[in-house]
This record gives structure tokens, sequence and C-alpha cells, in this order.
């Protein structure tokens, strides 16, 4: 194919995307809390491209083929027409807090009940635990009160 102007066209169109999107997008940068969490914004990135083009015979060429003209080896130079479109599209998803020994994921589109009743549950299930080898204690200190 050679160096044909569609292949420049993709190839331009394709580096300007690859500026937009990089992992700094996805991945934002940490900003530091005043309490010492480090917190780092998370977006989901998408994108879509498409590319075409034609080539036109001359417009006194009646047979569709091309009498003049071209390099040689690769046929008549005809004339071209293309053009290429993208589109990106970055979208919040939550933002990834660190500090005080924990790690959490705070999403931007969520029930926010639900999450915090299942940040809830290992604390939850500790303190039932905690009661029931409590009250266990208690009942083996009435059985060896008795005896």
């Amino acid at each position: 194919m050679g160096n044909h102007p569609i292949e420049s066209l993709m190839q331009t169109a394709m580096e300007s995307i690859q500026q937009i999107v990089d992992v700094n997008t996805i991945v934002g940068d940490p900003v530091e809390s005043p309490d010492g969490s480090v917190i780092i914004p998370i977006s989901k990135v998408s994108c879509g491209f498409a590319a075409g083009g034609s080539e036109f015979a001359p417009p006194d060429d009646k047979e569709g083929g091309n009498s003049g003209g071209g390099t040689p080896g690769q046929g008549p130079a005809l004339p071209f027409g293309g053009g290429a479109g993208a589109g990106v599209s970055v979208q919040p998803v939550g933002f990834l807090v660190v500090g005080n020994g924990n790690i959490r994921l705070l999403p931007v589109d969520s029930n926010v009940v639900v999450d915090r009743l299942i940040d809830t549950v290992p604390d939850l299930l500790e303190r039932i635990t905690g009661m029931f080898q409590k009250k266990k204690r208690t009942t083996d200190e009435i059985i060896i009160a008795r005896d």
C-alpha cells in the first residue's frame, strides 16, 4: 500500500487520542488530606475511532481507468478524499482513600446505604463474636461456681 493518504490520516488521529488518554486520566494524581489520608481519583475512559476515504477517478476519464500521472510501479495517482473522527468520554468512578491503616473505595454512583452496610459488616461480626464469647465465659463461670 505504501504511503497512502489514509495511513497518515489514521496516524495523526491515533497520536491525538494517545495524548488525551494516558494512565493519569484513569488513575488521577493523589491528593493528601489534612488528616494524612491519601485520596486518589479513579475514572473510566471510553473512546471510539473511525476513519475512511476514497480515491476518485478524474472527471475526464469515461471508462473508470486513469491514463496519466502516477508513480511508476504503483499505478496512477488518483485524487483522494477522506476523514477521521474520534470521541473520548471520561467518567469518574470513585475515590481510593488510603489512610489510618485502611484502604477504601468510595464510589461516585452507588447506593450509599448499601455501601455503608457492607463496610460495617466486619465490625458487626466482630462485636457479635465478642458477645458470644463473653456469654460463654459467664456461663462457664456459673457452672464452675456451682461445683
